[in-house]
């Protein structure tokens, strides 16, 4: 089977940057939100996007023009699967969300369509466990943003099909993408590794080992990341971190995974880093101020 039409599920950060690089690389896209509003704001975020990969030199304007004719947009899902090859959901990571969304595809799309899902953490053999076609679902974790970052996690639930996995895999790399295979457990590689990582520097923070800056300098000049960890959580999303968290917790029952208290209050007050303004650090003003100071300290 060739993958030809791909169906984006999603229009948010991760939905349009896939639905991008996609239609990039020659594919047909179908862009699928509930909101108009949603899918008209990703088709200007990917417009922008474009235009910078232009002034960069990556790729010409007549290359431009044909990636945005090549994604159409649609707030009926039955409007947008009807020839689809590939279904890639980038959804909210909310596992009730997605096995909802799972079950409509798998009652809706073509019989050889695979259906793949964007889960940083999520077990693919759950969301698979409500469709009748658990060989043909997959995860597909790009990482954000997905125009840039190179990799992506093809993850293998328990049935999927070694065929299936091979079709991604290589479809993955049409896509300029490296792709690694993974197997489906608590947050597979990528944030199975990163996770506790930025959980271990928020409670450094927390214990008032270090302030904010300081950590995330440690970091990056002692460890060469390009971006310290609370900063880096800050841009995924704290609410995200904490969800990941959450399903490491339950899924191997170990409290090394345990998220810390001051995220959870966090994410509680609203403060979920970049995408709502204040995280660790203040993104109001279009730059980057420390919020939590070095001062902060546990009761």
């Amino acid at each position: 089977m060739a993958i030809k039409n791909i169906t984006v599920i999603g229009s948010g950060t991760m939905g349009n940057g896939i639905a991008h690089v996609c239609a990039q690389y020659g594919f047909n896209v179908n862009l699928v939100d509930i909101s108009q509003d949603a899918l008209d704001k990703a088709i200007k975020t990917i417009a922008s996007n474009l235009e910078r990969q232009v002034t960069k030199g990556v790729i010409d304007v007549s290359a431009k023009v044909q990636t945005l004719a090549a994604i159409k947009t649609f707030t009926q899902l039955k409007d947008a699967i009807a020839n689809c090859d590939l279904v890639i959901e980038a959804a909210s990571e909310n596992e009730n969300i997605k096995l909802n969304i799972f079950k409509e595809l798998d009652a809706v799309c073509p019989a050889h369509c695979i259906l793949a899902t964007n889960t940083s953490s999520i077990s693919i053999t759950k969301i698979a466990s409500v469709t009748k076609r658990a060989d043909k679902v997959i995860g597909m974790h790009f990482m954000n943003p997905v125009p840039v970052m190179k990799l992506v996690e093809v993850i293998k639930g328990y049935k999927t099909s070694d065929e299936v996995t091979n079709l991604v895999f290589e479809m993955s790399k049409k896509l300029s993408k490296i792709p690694v295979e993974v197997n489906d457990y608590p947050g597979f590689i990528a944030n199975r590794i990163l996770m506790p990582m930025i959980n271990e520097a928020i409670y450094s923070l927390y214990e008032g080992v270090a302030g904010v800056e300081e950590i995330d300098t440690v970091m990056k000049l002692g460890m060469a990341h390009p971006m310290g960890p609370l900063q880096l959580a800050d841009f995924i999303g704290l609410d995200v971190c904490l969800a990941i968290l959450r399903v490491l917790h339950d899924g191997f029952g170990n409290p090394k995974y345990s998220p810390c208290p001051l995220l959870v209050n966090m994410v509680t007050a609203g403060s979920l880093g970049k995408k709502s303004g204040a995280g660790f650090y203040d993104y109001t003003t279009g730059g980057k101020e420390l919020v939590v100071s070095v001062n902060f300290k546990r009761k």
